[in-house]
């Protein structure tokens, strides 16, 4: 090479840069920059080759709320229907974490053999001794940095977006996505066993329901009763009937009580018989034969005083009978007889007649006076059975209605539960695969678009290290080098001869 002078003025500093000294350093390291660019074109070119053309598969999941599960509790719950059916930010990232979760992606690792490599494995080769365990955790690792996930702007959409060298395996990871993460959807949503619980405990309850229902049955037949409450009110209304009767009979007894004491009072003072007819005359038969025995002692004395002297004895003596009976003859004449005809007094009688029937009305009310009592104390007797037995029954009836609301309860949950395991069967859910993913027919970069990239990251690879190398380069390449180091001047700078 030619030898270069250069003159700079003593105590100038370095001139301001140019083209030429950006460029300069690439001029310097040439070399470097040329391997650089080589090698790396090289080293692109071959793992483009390796890996070839990349094919994007892209699937879309609207996120809804099209489907409402009823709670999974034992209260009995209404399904509310409301308009407002938007989907909450955090709603919609729970779907993404859930898309992103480590079990699905490990399903669809295993579904789609992404933890066998094919072809050649650089980790394959430096670590022989790893399990399957382990490669399928590498291939979890690989897919979750492959699986492009995001939520689309102002919507409910998710996008996912997968690129493989394969077209075919990327629509296929997409598809064996989509199906985990739906299962997975379903499963996270809802509790998993909950209709096999309500199916045992409709079973349960049913078998309740029975029992309660033969228990009421055999009360029944055991006392002989099937309504003790409408019976306890029949006979409650025959107390008071009874009560009513038994007041009447009281009153009934006190009245006839009353009427036979006043019937006796006037029997005592009204005579049993009465005259009905009375007749006054006379005794002519007595007078007649005390005439008789007149004329016979008048007779005698006429006899007596034919022979005897009025002195003598047996002429007094005739005369004083003369005279007896002419006495007895005047006070016979004075003399009246009556005759009375008697009949029974009416009054009497039927004070008597109505003495004896209230007599027996008394009697007969008395009997039923007591028996009325005892009826009474027979049917509150019965009563308080009744009562006694309602409550038993009560128990049972009240058993049997829980058991019946328990059961229709849970037969409720059940055919709740038995339809969202359908809706589950079917994947209908609060997420639908809008847009199902299709294999591509069109790599995401072509050929001329590859060998551009080599190129473009030969080129800057190159350039930088020339740089790189250049930085580091610890001798002068130029007189303003020098005076910016040293701060020295430079009278004449010659340019290194190269053999």
């Amino acid at each position: 090479m030619r030898d270069t002078h250069v003159q700079i003025p003593v105590g100038t500093g370095a001139a301001e840069l140019s083209a030429r000294d950006f460029l300069a350093p690439l001029f310097r390291r040439k070399r470097v920059l040329i391997a650089t660019f080589l090698l790396v074109l090289a080293c692109t070119i071959l793992a483009a080759l390796a890996t070839g053309p990349v094919y994007s598969s892209h699937m879309a999941v609207l996120v809804n709320r099209e489907r409402m599960d009823p709670l999974v509790s034992t209260e009995p719950t209404t399904q509310l229907i409301t308009t407002n059916n938007s989907v909450t930010p955090e709603e919609i990232n729970s779907e993404v974490e859930l898309l992103g979760s480590r079990d699905v992606l490990e399903k669809v690792v295993v579904a789609n053999g992404l933890e066998n490599p094919r072809g050649f494995s650089l980790a394959g080769a430096l670590m022989p001794w790893q399990t399957r365990e382990d490669r399928i955790a590498r291939a979890v690792r690989q897919l979750a940095r492959k699986l492009n996930i995001r939520v689309m702007k102002d919507s409910n959409v998710i996008e996912i977006t997968y690129k493989s060298s394969d077209p075919q395996l990327s629509c296929a990871v997409l598809k064996s996505l989509s199906d985990f993460y739906i299962a997975k959807h379903v499963a996270v949503h809802r509790p998993a066993g909950s209709y096999d619980f309500f199916a045992n405990e409709t079973g349960k309850y049913h078998a309740q329901l029975e029992a309660a229902e033969e228990n009421l049955k055999n009360f029944s037949r055991r006392n002989s009763v099937a309504a003790p409450d409408e019976q306890r009110t029949q006979l409650a209304a025959q107390v008071a009937n009874s009560v009513g009767l038994l007041h009447q009979a009281e009153q009934n007894v006190a009245a006839d009580e009353g009427r036979i004491r006043d019937d006796r009072q006037q029997m005592a003072a009204t005579a049993p018989r009465a005259t009905t007819l009375e007749t006054s005359a006379s005794n002519d038969k007595l007078i007649d034969d005390l005439n008789a025995a007149l004329l016979a002692a008048e007779t005698k004395r006429t006899q007596l005083a034919l022979k005897y002297d009025p002195a003598y004895p047996l002429v007094k003596e005739a005369d004083d009978e003369i005279a007896q009976d002419k006495a007895a003859v005047a006070q016979a004449e004075a003399r009246k007889y009556v005759t009375e005809t008697t009949d029974r007094d009416p009054t009497y009688e039927l004070l008597r007649e109505d003495l004896a029937k209230t007599g027996a009305d008394l009697s007969a009310q008395r009997a039923t006076l007591s028996a009325t009592r005892q009826s009474i104390r027979s049917i509150q007797d019965q009563m308080v059975n009744l009562d006694q037995l309602s409550v038993a029954q009560q128990d049972l009836q009240r058993e049997v209605k829980a058991a019946e609301d328990n059961y229709l309860l849970y037969l409720g949950k059940r055919e709740q539960e038995h339809t969202s395991n359908a809706l589950d069967v079917t994947r209908i859910a609060n997420v639908a695969i809008a847009v199902p993913p299709a294999i591509p027919a069109l790599p995401v970069l072509g050929w001329p678009m590859i060998l551009l990239i080599c190129f473009s990251t030969a080129t800057v690879l190159g350039i930088g290290t020339a740089y790189t190398v250049d930085y580091f380069d610890p001798t002068f390449h130029t007189p303003a080098q020098v005076i910016d180091i040293l701060d020295i001047p430079v009278v004449v700078s010659m340019a290194r001869k190269t053999a």
